[in-house]
């Protein structure tokens, strides 16, 4: 039996001239459409001059569960399935995922229409460094879970791009200079694509500083990865020391974190050897 596809459709951030012929032509075709929000959908058609043939259905994050068995089964039974979200691809901290995890168990086709994505534009406008770099999805909400978060990202060398609503940037980007620092880089880019879009780069104290006056619109921000700090040998002994502690080899624990960090392994093997002689 020939089996449907899902098909995962960028959609534009602002500007509906971004759309692709493929995502005008794939909406017009599709049997089934799962939309995020049925009326910005409405309204991207409309914009583009489509008419669906097919049928619409709501796929937000709280029916998302819910929604799945019908359209795996729409999909069993041959037919094209096209999701869209509000702005740019559909699994990136939108809905999607629990989808295409459920056709990846079953074998059913997923494809994808490349398109806008906030992340990789932010990244490419924020003059921060690109080759490398990690996306963390929305900053946590609650004070403790966001000083956490932070705190992994302390010594991260790639760019790291994130999401979070504008009143909760200026908080946010001061924990984030108590935690970081506050000459770390950063951009935070606001409304991409659209009318009022812009781009503010500079420390983490400084757009702290520009934030609490005020920020509205779609927010992405772009902070810069962490130096590379010098570690010496003995900065390194507790951390072996604990690693033995637990149950590891002094060979192996030292091993391994000389070459994580650089430092000789000798050098620590035996630092470790005479902290325990004193």
């Amino acid at each position: 039996m020939t089996t449907g596809r899902l098909v995962l459709a960028a959609t534009p951030l602002g500007d509906v001239r971004d759309a692709s012929p493929r995502l005008a032509e794939a909406l017009a075709e599709a049997d089934v459409i799962a939309a995020e929000d049925t009326r910005r959908l409405r309204s991207l058609t409309s914009a583009l001059g489509v008419t669906p043939r097919g049928r619409v259905v709501s796929f937000y994050e709280d029916v998302e569960t819910a929604r799945l068995p019908g359209l795996l089964e729409s999909l069993r039974a041959g037919e094209t399935v096209v999701l869209v979200t509000d702005a740019g691809m559909p699994s990136v901290s939108d809905p999607g995922f629990r989808l295409v995890a459920a056709c990846v168990a079953e074998d059913l086709a997923v494809t994808c229409l490349p398109g806008p994505s906030a992340v990789t534009t932010a990244l490419a406008l924020s003059g921060l460094p690109c080759d490398r770099f990690c996306f963390e999805g929305f900053a946590p909400r609650k004070p403790g879970e966001r000083a956490k978060w932070l705190s992994s990202l302390r010594d991260e060398p790639r760019t790291a791009v994130f999401f979070e609503s504008p009143h909760r940037l200026a908080s946010t980007l001061s924990d984030a200079a108590s935690a970081l620092g506050p000459e770390r880089r950063a951009a935070v880019c606001r409304e991409l694509t659209k009318t009022y879009e812009e781009v503010k780069r500079g420390t983490l104290a400084s757009l702290a500083s520009w934030a609490s006056e005020g920020v509205r619109g779609e927010i992405t921000v772009v902070l810069s990865g962490a130096e590379p700090r010098a570690v010496s040998v003995a900065d390194l002994v507790d951390e072996v020391s604990s690693r033995v502690a637990a149950g590891e080899r002094l060979k192996n624990a030292a091993a391994e974190v000389a070459e994580a960090t650089g430092v000789s392994k000798k050098e620590l093997y035996d630092a470790v050897l005479a902290s325990r002689v004193k």
